[in-house]
C-alpha cells in the first residue's frame, strides 16, 4: 500500500549532525496522512530499536531512552516525506536505520507493516 525511500545517510563525525528523509509513495486507498510513521535501527549484533515515531498529524511523537534530547522527528504531509534530525551523533548511534508505517494510529513497535531499504549511517570517533 505504501513504498518507503530512505535517503541522506553517510559518514559522521562523533558529535554531528545528520537529516534522514524517507519519501512515501501510495500505491492506492490510504494516502500518506492516515500513517504512523517511525524510525528504527539496527547494529550487527544488536536487536532492532525504535528510536522515534511520530502520529499521523505530527503532533505526537515518541522517542526511544537512548535517543531522547538528540534526534527530533517530523513529518510533512504536503510533501509525503518524514525526517529524522539526529544531532550529537556518537559511535554507538552506527547502524542502519529504516523507516517503517503503520496504518494503526498509535503502534507500537511491532505494529508496522510497511519499510524502507534502509540507510547507513556510520558516526566515527
Amino acid at each position: 500500500q505504501v513504498q518507503l525511500v530512505e535517503s541522506g545517510g553517510g559518514l559522521v563525525q562523533a558529535g554531528g549532525s545528520l537529516r534522514l528523509s524517507c519519501a512515501a509513495s501510495a500505491a492506492s486507498g490510504r494516502t500518506f496522512s492516515t500513517y504512523a510513521m517511525g524510525w528504527f535501527r539496527q547494529a550487527p549484533g544488536k536487536a532492532r530499536e525504535r528510536v522515534a515515531a511520530t502520529s499521523r498529524d505530527g503532533i505526537n511523537t515518541y522517542y526511544a531512552n537512548s535517543v531522547k534530547g538528540r534526534f527530533t522527528i517530523s513529518r510533512d504531509n504536503a510533501k509525503n516525506t518524514v525526517y529524522l534530525r539526529m544531532n550529537s551523533l556518537k559511535p554507538e548511534d552506527t547502524a542502519v536505520y529504516y523507516c517503517a508505517a503503520s496504518p494503526l494510529s498509535y503502534p507500537e513497535g511491532r505494529d508496522y507493516a510497511y519499510w524502507g531499504q534502509g540507510t547507513q549511517v556510520t558516526v566515527s570517533s
